[in-house]
């Protein structure tokens, strides 16, 4: 077996779920991080020799809380530290692993109790629950890098001094932080769904995790909005095997194989999204999870509900406005009507500074100034969309439509 692979494998899959115990273990954010990166240095250098345990996740968690706690007995300064932590997990005992499970929930909702601001909420799951950088983390939230890391150090400290609890609430308290919860936990499947870099666009076991997530929510509090996320993400997760072909060259929605599309689970998508329409009020991520259906349901592009999808996103913008649903509101009516009428309403987005660094934009501008002829308008377009991601297959896309546009002159 080739252990770096097999390595590699691991830290994709298990590395934030052994940070988010060496969180629970430790006590400290930074602390954690530094001992997983040693646990899995010691990885590389002991198991060509020893063998891959039978458990990695457990050994990685051990060997990581060793460290962690030789890192604490040789900080004078952080003899409180030490003190707590031995309290929890003496040293001389094996540090507990059964719940590794439950750990990532724990840490989402230690990451997002309310007396941190919703801004360093979500940045701080980002970074440390998805193990995004912080540069990644600033895109996906449309912020500059700066402001970014200092949200994060800040709401570390908050987390420290003021003793924010790791640990899932009373029931009683989960209604009050449900909203940023599934906002964390549907920026984790975005990102899964759709890297911001590298040369996948999927991220499986992030897209998994935020849905094995949204499923331990759901026994949790039956709402209709944990509900109606759980269907969005199953019904965008069953496009995965199409939207990539053999050579990890990106495929759009127009040009998928509908027969490659997991069914079973679009069906499991469609029947949660039906428990969630039963319980009123209709909140966004069911608006969207409704529209993810009409997609599922559809045989082909052409023969897909545009009219009812942009009905949908009229009533999604009414309850959450934002530029990115006005974006797709735009596409909806370009595809029911005109490529122009969908280019009328994105110059109504070009005052919104955020999204003129957003590379859908662009791409979706390029798009319909392609499909209404206007190739040159769509050739600057896709060149600023190209400019702006930083992900290998959208970049690969771009340039052959640069270049097919090239060819069609």
């Amino acid at each position: 077996m080739n252990i770096d692979k097999h390595l590699n494998n691991i830290y994709r899959q298990q590395s934030r779920r052994v940070q988010a115990t060496l969180i629970r273990l430790l006590g400290d954010f930074d602390l954690a991080e530094e001992a997983m990166q040693e646990a899995f240095t010691a990885a590389i250098k002991q198991w060509p020799e020893q063998g891959i345990p039978d458990n990695p996740a457990a050994w990685l968690i051990k060997t990581g809380h060793r460290r962690g706690i030789d890192h604490i007995r040789r900080r004078q300064t952080a003899s409180h530290n030490l003190s707590r932590v031995a309290e929890d997990e003496p040293y001389t005992s094996e540090p507990d692993t059964d719940h590794i499970d439950d750990d990532l929930l724990r840490l989402i909702f230690t990451c997002c109790h309310p007396g941190l601001a919703v801004e360093a909420q979500l940045a701080l799951t980002l970074r440390e629950i998805c193990g995004l950088t912080t540069e990644q983390v600033a895109s996906a939230l449309l912020q500059k890098p700066a402001t970014t890391a200092q949200r994060i150090v800040r709401a570390k400290r908050k987390i420290r001094d003021a003793g924010i609890p790791y640990e899932v609430p009373e029931h009683r308290e989960l209604p009050e932080r449900l909203e940023s919860v599934l906002k964390v936990i549907y920026l984790i499947f975005n990102e899964g769904y759709s890297s911001s870099r590298g040369d996948t666009v999927v991220n499986v076991s992030l897209a998994s995790e935020a849905i094995r997530l949204a499923r331990l929510l759901a026994e949790l509090l039956p709402e209709g909005e944990v509900f109606g996320l759980l269907a969005l993400m199953l019904l965008h997760d069953s496009r995965r095997n199409a939207r990539q072909d053999a050579n990890g060259d990106l495929i759009t929605l127009e040009e998928q194989d509908r027969k490659l599309w997991d069914h079973g689970q679009i069906r499991s998508g469609l029947a949660w999204l039906e428990q969630a329409l039963q319980l009123a009020p209709t909140g966004a991520y069911t608006l969207q999870a409704s529209i993810a259906a009409a997609h599922a349901e559809a045989t082909s592009t052409d023969n897909t509900d545009w009219a009812r999808i942009a009905r949908l996103y009229e009533a999604l913008y009414r309850q959450t406005p934002s530029p990115v649903i006005a974006l797709n509101h735009a596409v909806a009516v370009a595809m029911r009507d005109t490529p122009e009428e969908g280019l009328k309403l994105l110059d109504q987005l070009t005052g919104h500074k955020a999204i003129q660094n957003y590379y859908l934009f662009h791409a979706a501008r390029a798009d319909l100034f392609r499909r209404s002829g206007d190739l040159p308008a769509a050739k600057t377009a896709y060149q600023r969309a190209l400019a702006l991601t930083q992900q290998g297959p959208e970049q690969r896309f771009l340039n052959q439509r640069l270049t097919d546009l090239d060819n069609a002159r």
